[in-house]
């Protein structure tokens, strides 16, 4: 029996919340790094007053620590501002592929080497002037990811994922294997329980859904970034249009 079209977009939608929640853990750090540097600045600046009675407040150390706070409070804000990056209904002004590529791997990167997995990036990925950017930076973000994802799950005894650029609007995601004895992955170190891995179909699903073409090669995976459009979102049970 074919699924439905409402069927076909609740896959898509469970693929990118499990690609959501793989990247969770660096949002987070990236969010609770300024908090913890607020809440030391407001720590000092509460000894400072309060030994005041013993001697003057340091004018200048103390607008030192609130330029401090308020960068971080800007810090803040634009980290939670970020989650809006994720949204698909949301229109942006698209992404480099450059850009792409870089926020991609450091989201994932930490959570990849605890498992003994390397990142590594191919020549033509490098940031230059006047770079082309490609729209729709929400689902070629969830594109990337997904290939990462896909890999990550799929290929035994994975050792390093290179990511390359392919032509002009194209990226070439490439496994290759570890050593002979498979690294053993630190506790709590995240690894896809087989029922939520990522495969061939999943990311299928996933790239449907975006308006993406994707080629999933043996251990490799390429899609092209011009591909990528503002997906239609349905209801559940009701077909596009």
């Amino acid at each position: 029996m074919k699924s439905s079209p409402g069927a076909r977009s609740w896959m898509a939608a469970g693929v990118r919340h499990e690609l959501l929640t793989r990247a969770l853990p660096a949002l987070r750090h990236e969010m609770a790094a300024p908090v913890s540097v607020i809440r030391m600045g407001v720590l000092l600046l509460k000894r400072q007053l309060a030994s005041g009675a013993e001697a003057p407040p340091d004018a200048a150390a103390m607008a030192e620590r609130v330029a401090l706070i308020e960068d971080q409070v800007a810090a803040l804000a634009t980290g939670v501002r970020s989650l809006r990056d994720w949204e698909l209904a949301t229109h942006d002004d698209g992404i480099t592929r450059s850009a792409l590529v870089a926020q991609c791997t450091t989201l994932m990167r930490v959570a990849f080497e605890l498992n003994g997995i390397g990142l590594r990036l191919g020549e033509g990925l490098a940031s230059v002037e006047g770079e082309p950017r490609f729209p729709a930076a929400a689902a070629l973000r969830y594109m990337a990811l997904g290939a990462l994802g896909h890999l990550h799950d799929s290929v035994p005894n994975l050792g390093e994922i290179r990511v390359e650029a392919e032509g002009s609007d194209g990226l070439r995601f490439v496994a290759s294997h570890g050593a002979a004895e498979p690294v053993e992955p630190i506790a709590g170190a995240h690894r896809a329980p087989r029922a939520l891995a990522i495969d061939a179909i999943a990311l299928q699903a996933l790239a449907d859904g975006l308006g993406c073409a994707v080629a999933v090669e043996g251990e490799s995976v390429r899609f092209g970034l011009g591909t990528a459009m503002d997906p239609v979102l349905t209801e559940p049970g009701r077909a596009p249009g």
